[in-house]
């Protein structure tokens, strides 16, 4: 019968919202060696018998004390570069969260604290840099031809502040009307819900929630750089 090598797997959260009219991830501050007092993603190892989305869910709620409701959680990529862990080969898969504006982490398990960084967000544990700034990149480029920037909004928002999670994940300046124009004109993006709220200069802004469509045509580009 032949020796397989031995090694671990982990699964670590890139966890993105918009808050204070930022681009925020959620970091926790190692507790345990390695790298103890580092930021780092939350993660851990996954256990005996425990399914992947399943422990990635277990260690955001472990660590940070959060989950991750009416937000959007998808696999981003599985890292296993021999080093990345000193504590021997470790395998893991990373994971993309996309989130409302949520309440303060409260740190646990083996986290010394936990909060929400703005980006960039500096030295990171582990190759945690390199998976963050993945997760960041997919995120921008997801909300070119998915709905997902819905996923930073609360159930019912303005069209306006679509436009702001727009514009803070991709970096950008939007022009207004054309926004307005193209997201309202995307069969299925939005949907209004019959509702208006007072918005800037006390007018009223016609409140909207996500459409059923999965893919925008056309998409929503990105300015150039």
């Amino acid at each position: 019968m032949a020796d397989y090598p031995e090694f671990s797997v982990t699964t670590d959260l890139v966890v993105l919202t918009v808050r204070g009219a930022a681009l925020q991830v959620l970091l926790v501050r190692r507790g345990i060696e390695p790298f103890r007092g580092a930021w780092a993603l939350p993660g851990g190892f996954v256990l005996a018998g425990e399914d992947l989305d399943t422990a990635a869910v277990r260690e955001l709620r472990e660590e940070t004390g959060l989950t991750a409701p009416g937000g959007h959680l998808e696999q981003l990529a599985t890292y296993g570069e021999p080093g990345r862990d000193p504590r021997g080969r470790v395998v893991t898969v990373a994971y993309l969260a996309l989130l409302p504006d949520l309440p303060t982490p409260v740190a646990g398990s083996d986290a010394a604290s936990a909060d929400w960084v703005t980006l960039p967000a500096g030295e990171l544990a582990f190759d945690h840099a390199r998976i963050l700034a993945d997760g960041v990149e997919r995120a921008r480029a997801k909300l070119e031809y998915t709905p997902l920037a819905t996923a930073f909004c609360p159930p019912e928002f303005t069209i306006s502040e679509l436009r702001e999670v727009y514009e803070t994940v991709w970096g950008a300046t939007l022009d207004p009307r054309n926004f307005h124009r193209k997201v309202t004109s995307t069969p299925g993006f939005v949907e209004p819900v019959g509702r208006s709220v007072a918005a800037e200069r006390g007018r009223p802004a016609q409140l909207f929630r996500r459409g059923p469509t999965r893919l925008l045509h056309p998409p929503m580009l990105r300015p150039a750089s």
